[in-house]
């Protein structure tokens, strides 16, 4: 009895020997975490003007009075002053726009409006990317926002009627198309930085800017102006 329970035991010491021989199992690598791809968002979607709100300084006009949509295009008649909105915020995006003046009629002024905050009035308080036929491609602050950029291209006006202390910051190159031609504008407004393009090419860029949420806008200003492409891809 003795010797058989010898053998078992020499059996399971050879068993546990064997067992720890083996080689350890190595560690599983960890994976690195996938990047969500940035969701990018079609602010107009060229049916309706769902999501978006309006203001205008003359109380009784309506918003089908200025803004509608004919044929996927976003229609402003440019009176009275005001500015259609996004009814979300934005802080730090990619925003690109086409744009174009309305064919056979004279080109007027409007602008995309970011960074939207304070009490509507005509102008807001905002950062605009100018639209005026000619200027497109220069940059504003209204009503105290911050912002700066290069010396030689930077104005301040201080009480201003309609803006209040505003900052300009004039485009280095013009690359608009001909009035009543389509034109596209690539705005990068990532924290502090802004940066535009014209028709594909850098023409302005501003440092030094607030950094605070607020509604995507377009200025009613004067003149047909026409939107088909209102695209954002939040950079927060």
């Amino acid at each position: 009895m003795k010797k058989f329970f010898g053998i078992i035991c020499f059996t399971f010491l050879l068993l546990a020997l064997a067992c720890g021989s083996q080689p350890a199992e190595p560690a599983a690598e960890t994976q690195p975490e996938t990047q969500a791809e940035p969701q990018v968002i079609d602010l107009f979607n060229g049916r309706d003007l769902n999501g978006w709100d309006y203001f205008l300084v003359e109380p009784d006009a309506r918003m089908e009075d200025v803004w509608s949509v004919q044929d996927g295009i976003l229609v402003c008649k440019g009176e009275p002053l005001g500015y259609l909105y996004t009814e979300d915020d934005y802080t730090s995006f990619r925003l690109e726009v086409e744009w174009r003046w309305a064919p056979g009629t004279e080109p007027g002024n409007s602008g995309v409006l970011m960074r939207i905050a304070g009490e509507p009035k005509g102008i807001p308080r905002a950062f605009e990317a100018q639209l005026m036929s000619g200027n497109a491609g220069d940059l504003y602050s209204f009503h105290g926002l911050k912002m700066d950029g290069a010396a030689d291209r930077k104005n301040y006006t201080e009480n201003h009627e309609l803006l209040g202390n505003f900052v300009g910051l004039k485009k280095m190159q013009a690359m608009e198309k001909d009035p009543g031609e389509w034109n596209s504008y690539d705005i990068t407004f990532d924290g502090p930085n802004l940066t535009v393009a014209v028709n594909g090419v850098k023409v302005n860029e501003a440092t030094d800017a607030d950094v605070i949420a607020g509604p995507i806008g377009f200025q009613s200003e004067g003149g047909e102006i026409h939107f088909r492409k209102i695209r954002l891809t939040p950079l927060d």
